[in-house]
């Protein structure tokens, strides 16, 4: 070969599969993980992370609990509890764990004023109806058959999106009503109209004294 060849190699996808690799908004996404089988855990950390996700992952619901801050035996404020300031846009959880089932961590959250509104995505290695429907009408957005894919993640993504859309929504809604407010109170303090009586009559005006006077 030519030593002055240039060889081209073909560069790496920016894409897996419809999913970016850039890190842009690494640090706006944080997705809970929660599964008592550390085989598990690592499965689906390693494919949130093709999302460029931030992933926090804990063994079971009552671990899920303190970081999220819900625990009912917790007399301390949330805030000082498990991470300050604690956001998170997704939580995915195993269905059968010791102690705390998934379904009980999902009306556990569902029940929460501050993660209400967060989705919930249910896993479980068995596809029993039952159990799918109960989850799905408690609140959940998803109910993922193991062993997960990539192309469950895909729909993870999905209900992130939307979420923000909605956060996004209600947003522009406050906004919209605190502008129809302002306008409705500078319309009421308005200074009143001048009234007609008020008004100088014709007789006293300049041009009507002038007329006046040149016919006397």
């Amino acid at each position: 070969m030519d030593s002055n060849t240039i060889v081209s190699w073909p560069r790496m996808s920016e894409n897996i599969e419809g999913f970016a690799l850039s890190p842009k908004k690494s640090e706006e996404v944080h997705v809970l993980a929660v599964d008592d089988s550390l085989v598990d855990r690592k499965v689906i950390e390693r494919l949130l992370k093709v999302l460029a996700c931030k992933v926090t992952a804990v063994d079971s619901g009552l671990r899920a609990l303190q970081l999220l801050g819900l625990l009912d035996e917790q007399k301390i404020p949330s805030e000082t509890n498990g991470f300050v300031g604690l956001k998170v846009d997704l939580i995915i959880t195993d269905y059968c764990m010791p102690g705390m089932t998934g379904y009980e961590l999902l009306k556990k959250i569902k029940e929460s004023s501050t993660f209400k509104e967060t989705p919930v995505v249910i896993m479980s290695s068995e596809n029993v109806l039952p159990h799918i429907d109960r989850c799905l009408e408690e609140g959940a957005e998803d109910f993922i058959v193991k062993p997960v894919k990539l192309s469950d993640v895909k729909r993870l993504k999905d209900y992130m999106t939307t979420k923000e859309a909605k956060v996004e929504g209600q947003d522009r809604e406050g906004i919209l009503k605190r502008k129809l407010l302002d306008t409705s109170e500078m319309s009421s303090s308005s200074p009143p109209s001048i009234s007609s009586s008020s008004s100088p009559s014709v007789i006293h005006s300049p041009i009507r004294r002038l007329k006046m006077t040149s016919t006397d």
